[in-house]
């Protein structure tokens, strides 16, 4: 008798563990086929990448596309994919898309940050979200008060999660470190990030971004991190496979560095989960994989893209990996019901033991890879 009122006193004082700090990672446009199959071969054989394809191939290549995408994305295949979950193989029937009508990058950003689909955005251009995504409602809450920070290598990124009225610390673009407690390396990035020249105009090295995110953690300690990578995107814009695929493995060792230096500080070790997902796809073939945007969009902001008069074929397709204390050990997920990017910041707030319906009653579910309920 004694031992079973012990045991009920523990079940009825327990409660639902919940680690106390996150990390949602975003890699624009890097498509799934990439992520499950490795390098893609029709794309790597035209002939504009016959001087770059050997190396690549040394580097990149396996006898099977288990192999290629592990030696891509080492980080996600060796820890990620074999400690947590994985979804959006469509080889194994896991999809997932978008459910903005656009498929394209604000669109999709602010689907991941709010939980849904906003037909008011409809164009990159850098206006103040009128949406209120998770990272603002979170900063406001008991606990996250100033805990939550933002660094993008896209410089919309102040708007998509629009700082004046969130108030949150978002360092994004070519914006320098300016915080009080400014370490030795950070002041040498603020330095080095004016003398070595970005191959775009408002995108800058995801190695900066990365930086920039990994020495303010050092020095306040946020609850919540978003950290959101560039590369890849822009550098398919260009036409720029070969570096496409290498910004993908580079996003992949600053995902892996980011783990593993949380995994040094106390507050970090065993109590942080890590979300990573993209805002959309790409293109499936060689002619498209550096393209994204519906039909809808290419008769309207995107109307460059007119020749591809129902769309880029694929761009809605999208992945997401997730692993911590929380995350459920599932693998790589096969044949789930269709999955969707407005479930992601559901499944964000739920890793953080925090029910999405308080943020907001019309976002999409969480995922059912998580143990809280």
């Amino acid at each position: 008798m004694k031992y079973l009122l012990i045991i009920l006193m523990v079940i009825m004082t327990a409660k639902v563990y919940a680690a106390d700090n996150l990390v949602i990672v975003s890699i624009d446009g890097l498509r799934w086929q990439e992520v499950f199959r490795g390098y893609q071969d029709d794309v790597l054989n035209l002939a504009e990448f016959d001087k770059q394809k050997t190396g690549l191939e040394q580097q990149f290549s396996g006898q099977n596309d288990k192999q290629k995408r592990s030696n891509l994305m080492p980080f996600l295949w060796s820890d990620i994919a074999k400690k947590g979950a994985i979804i959006g193989n469509r080889d194994l029937n896991s999809n997932m898309s978008v459910t903005n009508e656009l498929w394209f990058s604000y669109p999709g950003y602010n689907e991941i940050l709010t939980g849904r689909a906003d037909p008011r955005i409809d164009s990159n251009k850098a206006k103040p979200n009128p949406n209120v995504t998770i990272l603002e409602w979170l900063n406001q809450q008991q606990g996250y008060q100033g805990k939550v920070v933002a660094f993008g290598s896209w410089d919309v990124f102040p708007a998509i999660i629009n700082r004046d009225r969130s108030k949150l610390m978002i360092n994004a673009g070519f914006e320098s470190a300016t915080w009080s407690q400014l370490s030795e390396k950070s002041a040498w990035l603020n330095q080095l990030q004016t003398q070595i020249p970005s191959p775009w105009h408002n995108v800058r090295l995801d190695a900066f971004t990365h930086g920039f995110a990994v020495e303010y953690i050092k020095s306040y300690s946020p609850k919540v991190i978003y950290l959101a990578l560039g590369e890849t995107d822009d550098f398919a814009h260009q036409g720029n496979y070969p570096e496409y695929i290498r910004g993908a493995n580079r996003s992949d060792k600053l995902i892996a560095a980011l783990w593993h230096q949380l995994q040094l500080i106390p507050q970090y070790k065993n109590n942080t989960n890590l979300l990573i997902t993209v805002d959309h796809g790409r293109g499936e073939n060689a002619e498209t994989w550096q393209h994204h945007a519906s039909a809808k969009a290419v008769k309207g902001y995107l109307n460059g893209l007119n020749k591809f008069p129902q769309g880029i074929v694929g761009a809605d397709q999208v992945w997401l990996a997730a692993m911590g204390p929380d995350v459920k050990n599932l693998g790589e997920v096969s044949k789930n019901p269709p999955y969707y990017l407005n479930q992601v910041a559901a499944t964000a707030l739920q890793l953080l033991g925090i029910d999405g319906q308080s943020y907001a009653k019309d976002i999409g579910k969480a995922l059912p890879i998580t143990h809280n309920k």
